[in-house]
């Protein structure tokens, strides 16, 4: 099979990640749950982990850093601390958007010719504004917004929230130099980590609530949760695999360099510029390129695709709908191609001479 459906978990992992979680899996005991010489190893692997995160990505210390199953995990502990007005953007992934809707109190900045306009943002800022959640690299059409910018017109006391689901792995990344307060990750995608490794990267700035309740080895004398984080937001038995195979991951991409797909993404597009689709992606590092067809649904094109060639793609609208009503042009959603590591020029090669015998 040629995967190109890399934005929704990494198809292929290094060989240093498999090995890592191979070995632990062989022997594994609970984490900072005992005092046995097992259990005190895997906890300062874990310590490791965070350091190695919070080092990576410019955070705030290793006890800043929260493992979650996933992204959305991380983004629903974000986003329900929050008590205030909160603006968002057309960008948005439903793990930031239904987390919202649930809450309420919540405004969208609407984009122009697919991008956000930092003033269009601050436009919706109101007194009562705690912060502004957006996505660092859109999922359907790998657009990054300016960060640097955004925060720049935002008032001081307002928090910056970013989903890094995208972003993370592929461009250099620094929390307190972008003055980002929270930063969620899904380690499956651009960090080389296997499925079940989420993160939560936060500044003193935000004191995120927990939303599960139960056992983490400390205070356990207490019935209510720690005060402290990590302990605060990390109730029962850590993964601990997953946890390894992103300690595993960011020292394969310290040591490799990032994951930058421009060019690859600038083949592509030339390409299919000349075919009958109509492009939704420019070039980008992200490896995410969308296009739609008015001969065939997305979803029908990317059955074909899997069916006929072999191909794994990803049709529909990519549990991002807003953006979808703002740039789609027949309606039926978009055709994502999303390039991980092990891809190649020859099967970009055979995946755009099957979509030229579809279409035809």
């Amino acid at each position: 099979m040629i995967y190109f459906d890399n934005a929704a978990t990494g198809g292929t992992k290094p060989d240093e990640v498999l090995l890592a979680v191979k070995s632990v899996l062989a022997q594994c005991a609970n984490p900072g749950r005992s005092g046995h010489r097992l259990s005190v190893s895997m906890a300062e692997r874990v310590f490791l982990t965070r350091s190695r995160l919070s080092s990576y990505f410019g955070g705030y210390g290793a006890e800043r850093v929260v493992f979650t199953k996933n992204c959305t995990e991380a983004l629903n502990i974000a986003i329900f601390s929050l008590q205030g007005h909160v603006v968002t953007t057309a960008l948005e992934h439903n793990s930031v958007l239904r987390p919202l809707y649930a809450r309420g109190n919540y405004a969208v900045c609407p984009l122009k010719e697919g991008k956000i306009d930092p003033d269009d943002l601050l436009a919706l800022v109101q007194p009562d504004t705690q912060a502004v959640v957006l996505s660092l690299a859109s999922n359907v059409t790998g657009y990054a917004p300016n960060v640097r910018a955004i925060r720049a017109v935002l008032p001081k006391e307002v928090l910056l929230i970013c989903d890094g689901a995208q972003y993370g792995g592929h461009l250099p990344l620094s929390m307190k130099q972008l003055g980002i307060d929270a930063l969620a990750l899904a380690g499956h995608k651009g960090l080389n980590g296997i499925q079940g490794s989420g993160v939560l990267l936060f500044s003193p700035r935000f004191s995120p609530l927990p939303r599960l309740f139960g056992g983490t080895g400390t205070e356990s004398n207490r019935l209510d949760m720690p005060d402290c984080y990590p302990e605060r937001l990390e109730s029962g038995t850590l993964n601990y695999p997953a946890i390894i195979s992103l300690y595993e991951g960011i020292l394969a991409l310290q040591t490799n360099g990032e994951h930058d797909f421009t060019r690859m993404t600038r083949y592509l597009h030339a390409a299919l510029s000349r075919l009958p689709v109509i492009l939704y992606s420019s070039p980008n590092p992200f490896g995410i390129l969308s296009f739609g067809s008015e001969k065939k649904n997305s979803e029908e094109l990317a059955a074909i695709l899997s069916s006929d060639f072999d191909i794994a793609t990803r049709g529909g609208l990519h549990c991002a709908p807003l953006i979808h009503r703002a740039i789609d042009k027949t309606e039926g959603g978009s055709l994502r191609v999303s390039l991980g590591y092990q891809n190649t020029y020859r099967e970009m090669d055979k995946f755009l001479s099957a979509i030229r015998k579809i279409l035809a």
